[in-house]
């Protein structure tokens, strides 16, 4: 993390925002969805699995089983199943199952559009959270996944390994009419250009804003 005060920061991640979407004008949640729970299953299917994948499956789960009543009534096989090929099917079919009656149990099959309430669904945390509330709700969201995760800290905004501490790092710098999106910026940056391990350091649009970059091509 470099030496900058927070306002600093705030003006250096509002420039590095302004280029991505210049960079990537059609950058938007990969995970294909139509309704707040929708998205909240694709987002369970889509631990330790690729969006493309998890896209694949979500057409047939979703006319199978058209809204949040229907998957809590759901059958564990059946279910199990059909979301076999994301991986880790058994604990995503019930965590489905469970989070679905919890949500007619407790909200009245409504999704919650808080995030202390999703948290306390089965199978829901905090980057899921956030990506409802944000994508879903329209509401100001921090999304941290492996690509934030990575990306932020090259970029000098995080010494932080841990999701919820850069979360909470970023909303002290991001616009709160920005946040939600700065997630599908960098996840579209991230599987362009600054991969893991090695980041396209050489073309990318960010290497004057970026400390991890500008030292990286200064040892070349």
């Amino acid at each position: 993390m470099i030496d900058e005060s927070i306002e600093q920061q705030r003006a250096r991640i509002v420039k590095i925002i302004e280029i991505l979407k210049n960079e990537y004008p059609d950058a938007k949640c990969s995970l294909d969805y139509q309704t707040p729970h929708q998205l909240l299953v694709a987002a369970i299917l889509a631990a330790q699995c690729t969006d493309e994948r998890v896209n694949q499956v979500t057409p047939g789960l979703f006319a199978k089983y058209p809204d949040v009543e229907a998957f809590a009534s759901a059958d564990y096989d059946e279910l199990e199943s059909m979301v076999k090929s994301t991986g880790f099917f058994r604990n995503k079919a019930k965590a489905i199952i469970a989070s679905a009656r919890e949500i007619v149990g407790d909200y009245g099959g409504i999704v919650p559009d808080n995030i202390n309430e999703l948290v306390g669904l089965s199978g829901v945390g905090r980057k899921t959270a956030n990506l409802i509330v944000g994508d879903a709700y329209g509401k100001p969201a921090v999304i941290v996944d492996t690509h934030v995760k990575r990306v932020t800290k090259r970029l000098g905004f995080t010494d932080n390994g841990d999701p919820t501490k850069i979360e909470f790092e970023l909303r002290v710098i991001l616009p709160e009419d920005e946040s939600t999106h700065f997630n599908h910026l960098i996840v579209y940056h991230g599987r362009a250009v600054c991969k893991a391990p090695t980041p396209k350091c050489e073309i990318c649009a960010l290497l004057e804003l970026c400390p991890f970059g500008r030292e990286r091509m200064s040892l070349k």
